[in-house]
């Protein structure tokens, strides 16, 4: 066996460790927003201050990070860029593009096929398991409400995690042919911002000076907010924070816990549905989640090789979360957002209480309790999704014997996952936010996903009636039609 195959983490770690994760965050993503944002005034900060002015400069120089090979020689420069701005994100981008030397590139390839294969299921499970159990730590729950306004842009966000995802687990997101880690690079270095924005300046400096005897308080500001892109830094610099009960915002292990959510809840959940892959297949998903969490910036004692060790870790991060309650808890509100935002994607009236239903099924009730998603279904919506789910469950297990890859359960989640993609991912109106190039590229994923190839051709004929005849691509919809294609047909 080579050293790269040996398991990473052959010991857990330590709840002191665990613990001590709390109060660390990025070095190098943090380092190079406090070198560029400087230090902040003291006292009351105007509307005018060059740290707002310096902040769009980094949002303007993102959009010319289209693509992994657009990284190799990058350097920053441009109106507002000054030498110490350079400087940092120069040594960023070179630094943070560069893969861990234990990186298989077979492993990342099999995950890569797995999310092509799994299509559309991949995002009804990122919807209704990854991300509800990415609002249960409640300090995380806390900056993802104050950061991104959830409850009033719960599509906006979602959005945003969909234009990490498909970059990086599309086929060849983390080479050079790819685009997932300028995605990455991009989420590592907002998560720094955040963290600069409400302690008001370096994460380290502020765990030092608390160290060293402080309060470990920052104060909430009366900072004039107004409208436009602005409005979310000044919300998190004005909010507040306490770094000696709430750890540092957007930590190590917060941090680590969302790359959970991705990689280990994706695979439970298929366990659950009873379609799970085998190990290997498992632990290849894994270990190209763990690379994505290396660009992220995330310690490597903090991943996981298996499935029982996510499970281990999960409880464990789950537990110290909901020991540490947040007043007012802002995990309810976030349900609901999330919730509602599958309701109102569903054509139809009694299939709208399925995403809550199949969240809970998927999180089980200890989330659902604290995602406060425990009022009952009505009867008729609650009676058709358990009889349809425990009927193709059992039809799935007598089949399989004959037919492995066979599942009525996957077309019927394929079936409820692209109502909700086509709706809220591939809307016409509100696109991904993504390079244009990239954009067309999960177009053609999407359009691949059309057709089940492991479903038989007459599984594959309800699905159209329940989904749409020909092309799952908005933007291939669109040519297919003005070509004349039979694939241009409108949704059933």
């Amino acid at each position: 066996m080579s050293k790269n195959t040996l398991p990473l983490h052959p010991h857990p770690i330590s709840d002191a460790e665990l613990a001590g994760m709390q109060h660390r965050a990025d070095p190098l993503a943090d380092k190079t927003i406090a070198d560029i944002l400087g230090s902040w005034p003291a006292g009351d900060v105007a509307v005018d201050a060059p740290q707002w002015a310096r902040i769009d400069t980094v949002n303007r120089l993102f959009g010319q990070w289209t693509d992994n090979q657009s990284l190799v020689g990058w350097t920053a420069q441009g109106d507002g860029v000054d030498a110490d701005m350079a400087r940092a994100l120069n040594h960023y981008v070179e630094t943070a593009q560069v893969l861990p030397p234990w990186a298989e590139a077979k492993k990342i390839e099999r995950a890569e096929k797995l999310f092509m294969e799994h299509g559309a299921l991949s995002c009804i499970l990122l919807f209704c398991a990854s991300l509800p159990e990415c609002y249960v730590i409640p300090d995380l729950s806390s900056v993802l409400h104050t950061s991104g306004q959830l409850e009033q842009n719960a599509e906006y966000r979602i959005r945003s995690t969909a234009a990490m995802i498909f970059p990086v687990m599309m086929h060849g997101g983390l080479s050079q042919r790819g685009a997932g880690v300028a995605q990455v690079l991009k989420v590592r270095l907002i998560h720094a911002t955040i963290r600069n924005l409400i302690l008001h300046g370096s994460p380290q400096s502020a765990v030092e000076q608390m160290l060293a005897g402080g309060s470990g308080r920052v104060a909430p500001q009366a900072v004039p907010i107004g409208g436009g892109r602005q409005a979310m830094f000044k919300t998190l610099y004005a909010r507040g924070w306490n770094l000696q009960g709430d750890g540092l915002p957007c930590n190590q292990e917060e941090l680590a816990y969302t790359l959970l959510t991705f990689g280990y809840v994706f695979l439970r959940s298929l366990r659950r549905l009873g379609i799970g892959l085998s190990v290997a297949d498992e632990e290849a998903y894994l270990h190209a989640w763990n690379v994505v969490g290396h660009i992220l910036g995330i310690d490597q004692a903090l991943m996981v090789d298996t499935m029982d060790q996510g499970e281990a870790l999960m409880a464990r991060m789950q537990a110290r979360g909901r020991a540490e309650p947040v007043l007012p808890d802002p995990r309810p509100a976030l349900g609901r957002a999330l919730m509602q935002t599958m309701e109102n994607s569903l054509p139809w009236s009694i299939v709208k209480p399925f995403p809550e239903l199949m969240t809970r099924y998927l999180c089980g009730r200890d989330t659902a309790s604290d995602l406060g998603l425990t009022q009952r279904a009505p009867w008729p919506s609650a009676l058709l999704f358990w009889s349809v789910l425990l009927v193709a469950r059992a039809v799935d297990t007598l089949l399989r014997m004959v037919l492995p890859r066979f599942s009525i359960v996957r077309t019927l989640t394929r079936i409820l996952g692209y109502h909700i993609m086509s709706r809220v991912l591939m809307s016409q109106t509100r696109p991904l936010q993504l390079p244009t190039e990239l954009l067309n590229q999960v177009d053609e994923v999407v359009h691949s996903w059309s057709d089940d190839p492991h479903a038989p051709g007459w599984l594959n004929r309800i699905e159209d009636r329940l989904t749409t005849h020909g092309s799952w691509s908005p933007g291939l919809a669109r040519k297919a039609q003005a070509e004349g294609s039979p694939q241009a047909q409108q949704p059933a």
